[in-house]
């Protein structure tokens, strides 16, 4: 019988399939639908016309539409397509999603292998003016490729037609430099699309760039006086993009992208004697974490006294906590404030 580690990768095959298989299917759908011989009411879900369409899969850029059009917020429905909170890697998109999407005036998404889906919704989408925006497409050279470094457990590998083709790390948000670059294209897009707000828009924009650059300074001010340079992940690791901008290195388990969910004694044991080479005190995890691989890794140095700190990646934001005011700065800010008390 096989372990659960030599099914991984027969399970990981499987799940690409079935992500294939799904959007086939939510494209035949929302062509259905808008043809009018489906069930969905598209006229509900296009709104009533008057107001711009724009569809988010990600949190922060959901959120920077939302700072980019406050002059203006009566003249959008923005939708947030992952407000279940579900990790971005793992989304499946419905039919009224992809009928949305296909409705919509901006459609903006990662680029990466977590959407791939969202190739064959554009190109099915019923809005010829759509206009679709992909992070890492516009990021275009800044974009980073995920790194397997030093201790890391490397994902198993699938043989598939794109092996040659580089995987993107995703979390380009992380980067606040990349935040400021993204929301500048951002309005440049929606003042093209509604031309005659064009000056909102540029103030919108003009507002929060003010906010972005006060948090890259404070953020930059503490990588400048932190003690510890070095951060341990017990748990996939998307910083990359904010640990190159700011000068901090780092050893974790899995990348930022990696569906491993098992690490092997090697990687715990290589973690832990990291923990003991550096003195650390904190071995981080993101949000949602159950924390096992940390507290392995914690377990396993010679001191046991480290503690578990968490930095959220902002990939799984849910409506609830939206409800509740959190936003792209406002958790950013969260991880400013835990990274003061572990690294100063």
């Amino acid at each position: 019988m096989k372990t659960t580690r030599e099914m991984i990768p027969m399970i990981n095959r499987s799940i690409k399939i079935f992500k294939t298989m799904l959007a086939a299917a939510v494209c035949a759908a929302a062509a259905l639908c808008a043809a009018g011989c489906g069930s969905t009411d598209s006229s509900a879900l296009a709104g009533d016309g008057s107001r711009i369409q724009v569809v988010c899969t990600t949190f922060p850029a959901y959120d920077w539409v939302r700072e980019l059009t406050r002059g203006r917020e009566d003249g959008f429905e923005v939708t947030y397509l992952l407000e279940q909170g579900t990790d971005m890697h793992s989304f499946q998109p419905t039919a009224e999603d992809i009928l949305r999407i296909s409705q919509c005036d901006l459609f903006v998404y990662v680029g990466g292998e977590s959407d791939k889906w969202a190739e064959d919704a554009i190109k099915g989408a019923t809005n010829k003016e759509m206009k679709a925006f992909s992070l890492l497409g516009e990021l275009g050279s800044s974009a980073k490729t995920e790194e397997v470094k030093e201790g890391m457990q490397a994902e198993h590998e699938e043989e598939t037609e794109h092996d040659d083709a580089p995987e993107y790390d995703e979390h380009v948000w992380l980067s606040v430099k990349n935040a400021k670059t993204l929301c500048e294209k951002l309005s440049a897009e929606l003042q093209t699309i509604d031309a005659d707000n064009k000056e909102t828009y540029a103030a919108d924009l003009s507002a929060y760039l003010e906010k972005l650059t006060a948090l890259d300074s404070d953020i930059r001010a503490l990588a400048d006086r932190a003690k510890n340079k070095t951060l341990i992940f017990g748990d996939r690791f998307p910083f990359r993009y904010f640990t190159d901008d700011y000068g901090f290195d780092y050893y974790a388990a899995f990348a930022g992208c990696s569906a491993e969910t098992e690490a092997s004694f090697e990687t715990v044991t290589f973690l832990a004697a990291k923990i003991d080479e550096l003195g650390a005190k904190t071995v981080y995890t993101i949000e949602n974490s159950d924390q096992r691989i940390a507290q392995a890794v914690i377990d396993s140095s010679k001191a046991k006294d480290a503690k578990t700190a968490v930095l959220d990646s902002i990939q799984s934001v849910s409506a609830d906590r939206i409800a509740a005011g959190e936003t792209y700065l406002s958790i950013m800010q969260k991880n400013l404030d835990t990274l003061k008390e572990t690294v100063e």
